[in-house]
């Protein structure tokens, strides 16, 4: 397996469960920067293989299996880990994995920092770049959809960012601007997580400043968009799925969620749009504020994972091109590295 010195550097969390399960940026990263028309592509590398899937599919656990047998190394496409200091409730892989495979994009972002697809793909593709050099297969893993879709298909010209314009939004109440966002585009306020205030500002903001319907412009995006080989996603059942996610969310407050979340809260979590609004972080503040007790935060948490599981499940159903890859459970992640094996080109 290549062992090179990485091109981006692999940075390792001080904590982190280091489990097979979840890991996902609770969003679908942000939008500045990425065209919904897809424009400007760049060339989608034969040579990478990718894996995607909802949150507690396993697919890290796949993805670091593939990487052993492939000589490979990992970029995560997850707009969470990106963060430094995130790691319980983002699922980072742990320091003894990154130390079996090298893994790239991961706490590449400061809590005092914004992170958006542009960005992403700007890193992505330099560590790509970099495997590539030293001979080795690049792997990448996450549920990030967005961060997939503008690596793949490329990036553009979006309307950039109304500080003034999104600081007024922002202080109006969410409902208003759901009833908007409803009234002047009702397919996008069907795509898009109501109960994220970020997300349905973004899209009243675009909608805006263009005068053109959201779901207008993200469909543009599949006019003339590429499909990359040995793109796949990690299906499993509904039920199994869900029972995995109650175990994941359970141990991350066992190995300390609450405990991670105020420090965080010390160091700025509260001020990063994009991070505050991590799944199991935005709960455990509400915790620390007073405003649900522990089992409630814990109930809530599985609730809002298990919903955004079935968000990620129609996103790669509805907006990518992947071949499905289906894990029963009976199955392990070695078994199902041998049989994804025989279907990469």
């Amino acid at each position: 397996m290549c062992r090179c010195g990485a091109d981006v550097p692999v940075v390792l969390p001080q904590t982190g469960p280091g489990r097979d399960v979840g890991g996902e940026g609770q969003d679908t990263g942000g939008l500045e920067g990425v065209a919904p028309g897809g424009r400007g592509k760049r060339g989608v590398s034969g040579a990478a293989v990718y894996i995607t899937g909802a949150t507690a599919s396993g697919k890290s656990a796949l993805a670091l299996r593939l990487a052993k047998r492939l000589g490979g190394e990992i970029i995560s496409v997850d707009s969470m880990q990106v963060y430094r200091g995130l790691d319980i409730g983002t699922a980072k892989p742990s320091a003894a994995e990154q130390g079996e495979v090298p893994h790239h994009l991961i706490d590449v972002a400061g809590l005092d920092e914004a992170f958006d697809a542009a960005q992403f793909v700007r890193l992505a593709k330099r560590a790509e770049e970099g495997i590539l050099q030293r001979g080795c297969r690049p792997i990448f893993c996450g549920g990030t959809g967005l961060y997939f879709r503008a690596m793949i298909e490329g990036l553009g010209e979006s309307p950039p960012g109304d500080e003034a314009l999104r600081e007024s939004l922002s202080a109006l109440p969410l409902e208003e601007l759901v009833a908007e966002l409803t009234a002047k585009d009702p397919q996008a306020a069907e795509q898009v997580d109501l109960q994220n205030p970020r997300r349905v500002v973004r899209a009243v903001e675009v909608i805006r400043l263009t005068g053109r319907p959201y779901s207008e412009q993200r469909t543009g995006w599949n006019e003339s968009s590429q499909t990359a080989k040995n793109f796949f996603c990690v299906q499993r059942e509904v039920d199994e799925l869900n029972q995995r996610i109650h175990s994941r969310v359970d141990a991350m407050f066992e190995l300390g969620l609450v405990e991670e979340t105020k420090r965080l809260a010390k160091r700025g979590l509260r001020e990063n749009r994009n991070a505050c609004q991590a799944l199991g972080y935005r709960q455990v503040l509400s915790h620390i504020d007073g405003a649900l007790g522990l089992e409630e935060t814990v109930e809530q948490v599985k609730i809002k994972t298990r919903q955004f599981a079935k968000r990620q499940r129609s996103w790669f159903r509805n907006q990518m091109i992947c071949e499905r890859l289906d894990w029963a459970g009976g199955e392990d992640a070695d078994s199902i590295c041998e049989r994804l094996l025989g279907r990469i080109s």
